[in-house]
């Protein structure tokens, strides 16, 4: 019983961990100021008209499409993209303590590259910068080949990826500290950087109920955790 009970309690410690990326997550969703490219290139113009460029910076939101001349080539499929994340897996056999055959895996490879791209909205087109970002991926591969040698089954080739023509939400830091408009990784810790496939609405509610469920996890894990370690430690 004891041992069950800190298993429990190390389940609930890394829920609340959890539970509270979950929240920053929703509060950053919530915080972020809805705007369009045309409001963002008003303002910066104005901004710097009154004080000078390079002094503007704020926290936004923003639907677009994904849009660039110049776009990445998946390196499984080539698949034209702003982001991907390609990996191959080995999977094999191997002989368990009773003497029977298990199967397993290990990553041979995992490569991901980013670009920066152009959002574009019904009102224009805005540059961001990728670099930091949380970023939600279109699966286009997951394909086991057979290749037998010893005890190589064979191997798993995975992708994902960010395509270009994508409707996306991104919610991060917009400035004109280069001296061009354009969104990257907020400075604050608590700021999220995300672009994700889901709209805000969708987005806010998913990660709400990600937050409410997760905490439900954790508060039974740490109580049930508490009440098996006390049984041990007593009987």
């Amino acid at each position: 019983m004891k041992v069950i009970g800190i298993i429990l309690l190390i389940i609930g410690a890394v829920m609340f961990f959890t539970r509270r990326n979950q929240q920053q997550k929703l509060f950053s969703i919530k915080r972020a100021r809805s705007v369009t490219v045309a409001e963002l290139t008003d303002i910066a113009g104005a901004v710097a008209d009154e004080i000078g460029g390079g002094n503007w910076r704020d926290y936004v939101k923003l639907w677009g499409q994904v849009t660039t001349a110049e776009p990445l080539r998946s390196e499984h499929k080539q698949e034209p993209c702003v982001h991907y994340v390609s990996t191959v897996t080995r999977e094999y056999e191997e002989k368990n303590q009773e003497g029977k055959l298990e199967r397993k895996t290990e990553q041979v490879s995992r490569n991901q590259r980013s670009t920066k791209f152009w959002l574009k909205d019904d009102t224009g087109s805005i540059l961001v910068n990728l670099d930091g970002a949380a970023i939600d991926t279109v699966a286009i591969m997951d394909e086991f080949r057979d290749e037998r040698s010893g005890s190589t089954l064979g191997y798993r080739y995975a992708e994902s990826v960010l395509p270009v023509g994508q409707d996306v939400l991104v919610v991060g830091a917009v400035s004109d500290l280069t001296g061009q408009v354009a969104i990257g990784k907020p400075v604050q810790a608590d700021h999220n950087y995300l672009v994700s496939l889901k709209d805000e609405e969708r987005l806010a509610t998913t990660t709400s109920r990600n937050v409410q469920n997760t905490g439900i996890a954790m508060f039974v894990c740490l109580g049930l955790g508490a009440v098996l370690l006390i049984w041990g430690l007593i009987s």
